[in-house]
């Protein structure tokens, strides 16, 4: 029953993913399907997670400020802990309260910063250790398939986007990710377009 469950839960939120996808790909005057293709066929993950109470919140983050690798993550998270912070405008942090009736809270990965050319951008979060109560969160990653070739797409080739990387597979910045999941978003592209840039051949 559970399996059966948790089985439609991730299907209706990949069907939310490809809805966004298709309206954020429009907003750009890019084809509807764009994301959707490029991902194919997509990585689907569901995380549960549990942040207990910390008695030195003080001292330690439930998890430490860092950008999402993949597309586009759908968070339903606890309704009276909070602890979910964001970085706005590279001023400040803000909280993200409880989310109450079961609302989503919707976050972009850099591989839709990559392909928007940065009208899109991953957005840094971290979460906050607190000191009294426990924290659910159930986030659902779509992601591109390993193999998926990323680039910032044809019309979004301003000059902005020549800071981004591509044309590049998910998989080889999968594995760069795993190490620099926590450093510099910036110094991660600029890596990764000296280090897969040459791997594939551009249009």
């Amino acid at each position: 029953m559970l399996r059966e469950m948790l089985d439609a839960y991730i299907g209706q939120m990949v069907s939310l993913a490809e809805l966004l996808a298709e309206c954020m790909s429009l907003n750009l005057g890019l084809d509807g399907g764009l994301v959707r293709d490029t991902f194919t066929p997509p990585f689907v993950g569901t995380k549960v997670a549990m942040y207990p109470a910390c008695p030195r919140p003080d001292l330690v983050w439930g998890l430490r400020a860092h950008t999402d690798a993949g597309g586009i993550i759908l968070l339903l998270q606890d309704d009276v802990v909070g602890g979910l912070e964001f970085f706005r405008g590279d001023r400040e942090w803000v909280p993200v309260g409880p989310t109450k009736g079961s609302r989503i809270f919707v976050n972009i990965g850099d591989q839709l910063e990559v392909m928007s050319g940065g009208a899109y951008r991953s957005v840094l979060h971290r979460v906050a250790a607190v000191a009294e109560g426990r924290r659910l969160s159930v986030a659902t990653f779509y992601n591109p398939g390993a193999d998926a070739v990323v680039a910032p797409a044809a019309t979004a080739r301003q000059p902005a986007a020549q800071l981004y990387p591509g044309p590049y597979r998910f998989g080889d910045y999968l594995d760069y990710y795993q190490g620099t999941k926590f450093a510099d978003k910036a110094a991660r592209f600029q890596a990764v377009k000296e280090l897969f840039g040459s791997r594939i051949p551009h249009d």
